[in-house]
């Protein structure tokens, strides 16, 4: 028990908040619930891959991390908030690549010099991360691209088949990556040289956190609107910035511990890892997701999503590329987040 878990006091009082109809007092204290639960799932999940090796550890922490996102997503799906939930998967893939990572090399820069990690598994996110790119830009550039603007129904149409084509790209890149070609992505150094809790104590705090997660991001999802209409802000920059880094918690605390032992091939697969994931896994699952609501969701994003998306792939590529990082190219990775989120701030509210 540590001061931090104080924080889960706010899962309580967001809940008393919601029934007594006080939404902005349910907004921040859901928000500050999640960053905590969702800080103890990734510990949870760091206990239960204590001796997977780094690659699959970091693959465990990356997808548990992606949980809190995955979760507000179908709860905002639910609500039928789907620009917020389109802003959400742009902001968690600007708040990995840049952020999350930007963090653990500027962190782990201060401690150590250089620190290396391995080029494959890198180039191997970055080649993922710009197929999703592209399927992502497909839809707008035929939407808007074309004499005859496509309907709604044939957006959705369009959307829901390159939701499948890019799920199965992603079975296809975990086969790939943890079978026929295992061996190019060897990392050294483990999560911990020793497991901390036992096996049952982490699966049963890993479930108790997913439970506590669901619960405040359920009560954050619902207090959205009007805490929107109050603050004045646009949903994007709310969907971008907000709720990205709420559902994002995980991967910074887990990422910059492991920078920290200098542990970067770790480090690197959770924050790149859960970029990739965000785009190929939680995108398209978005999509598949809000049929089963009834109504389907497009993959048509704004231009500035798209932008930013695409200077947060192209800038990420840059830094790993040599495989090694120092605190002045984590310090140039925040320094592009902290810009386009003033730019999203500056979006003006419908």
């Amino acid at each position: 028990m540590s001061y931090a878990d104080l924080l889960l006091i706010g899962l309580p009082v967001a809940l008393w908040a919601k029934f007594a109809d006080y939404p902005m007092i349910a907004f921040i204290a859901s928000a500050i619930a999640v960053l905590r639960l969702a800080s103890w799932m990734g510990h949870a999940t760091e206990e239960v891959a204590v001796h997977a090796g780094p690659r699959i550890g970091g693959f465990l922490n990356g997808t548990f991390g992606n949980a809190a996102e995955l979760i507000i997503v179908i709860l905002a799906i639910k609500e039928g908030l789907y620009e917020v939930v389109k802003a959400s998967i742009t902001g968690s893939i600007l708040g990995n690549a840049l952020l999350v990572l930007g963090a653990a090399c500027f962190a782990g820069g201060l401690k150590f010099p250089n620190q290396q990690f391995n080029r494959n598994l890198a180039r191997f996110n970055s080649s993922l991360l710009f197929i999703a790119m592209a399927a992502l830009v497909v839809p707008a550039i035929f939407h808007h691209g074309n004499p005859i603007p496509m309907t709604d129904q044939g957006m959705t149409t369009l959307s829901l088949w390159t939701a499948i084509v890019l799920l199965g790209t992603y079975v296809a890149s975990l086969i790939f990556s943890f079978k026929t070609h295992a061996h190019l992505f060897v990392a050294e150094g483990g999560l911990h040289d020793k497991a901390k809790w036992s096996l049952g104590k982490s699966i049963v705090i890993l479930l108790a956190a997913t439970v506590g997660v669901v619960l405040a991001s359920e009560t954050l999802v619902e207090s959205l609107e009007p805490v929107i209409h109050t603050l004045g802000w646009s949903e994007l920059f709310v969907g971008v910035v907000v709720v990205a880094l709420v559902g994002n918690a995980a991967e910074h605390s887990t990422a910059i511990s492991m920078a920290l032992q200098n542990k970067m091939d770790v480090a690197i697969e959770i924050a790149v890892g859960s970029t990739t994931q965000i785009a190929l896994l939680v995108a398209p699952a978005a999509v598949i997701i809000s049929h089963l609501f009834g109504q389907g969701m497009s993959l048509e994003f704004l231009p500035s999503e798209l932008v930013a998306i695409l200077i947060s792939v192209l800038t990420l590529n840059q830094i790993t590329r040599d495989g090694e990082t120092n605190w002045l190219e984590g310090l140039m990775l925040l320094a592009v987040y902290v810009i386009i989120a003033i730019a999203f701030f500056f979006v003006p509210a419908h």
